[in-house]
């Protein structure tokens, strides 16, 4: 069952990112809290949100994703942040009825496109990704500021 994520589902979201950033080799860089979580997901207008894949009662996968905007289209769309579904229940279709929950919400809503990043060497989630249809975006690469860059460019930079 894919629904949209409840307070209750919190502390086992918190805990599946912190799996995926395992994963990813990333788990130095996780600093969210399930404090930071409830007050982005439960804020009264909030500009994040997360369904979650429900097996017997427990939460075990999520998406949370984001509202974008293309300013070709002209139209919003979804990002997508992190889709996780626990290696124990991986090939029972969670992630493809959340990545399917996205897509008709994008449809539901007149929105242009359902997008995300993925690791260049993560090849079982590309090989998935392009199952479903999904090109990447090869002329395209992610910048990112944040840290000390982030705090130079915001009191130094005009």
């Amino acid at each position: 069952m894919i629904r949209p994520a409840r307070a209750g589902d919190i502390p086992a979201i918190h805990r599946m990112i912190t799996e995926l950033a395992a994963y990813e080799r990333s788990l130095h860089q996780v600093s969210a809290t399930e404090g930071d979580l409830r007050t982005a997901l439960l804020a009264a207008r909030p500009a994040l949100f997360a369904h979650v894949a429900e097996e017997g009662g427990q939460a075990v996968g999520f998406a949370l994703w984001f509202i974008s905007y293309s300013t070709w289209a002209g139209r919003h769309g979804i990002y997508l942040e992190d889709l996780y579904v626990k290696p124990e229940r991986r090939g029972q279709g969670h992630g493809r009825a959340l990545l399917a929950e996205l897509a008709r919400i994008c449809m539901e809503r007149g929105y242009a496109r359902l997008e995300w990043a993925v690791l260049h060497w993560n090849s079982p989630a590309i090989r998935f990704y392009e199952s479903l249809g999904a090109v990447p975006m090869g002329d395209w690469t992610v910048h990112r500021l944040a840290g000390p860059a982030l705090h130079a460019l915001a009191v130094g930079g005009t």
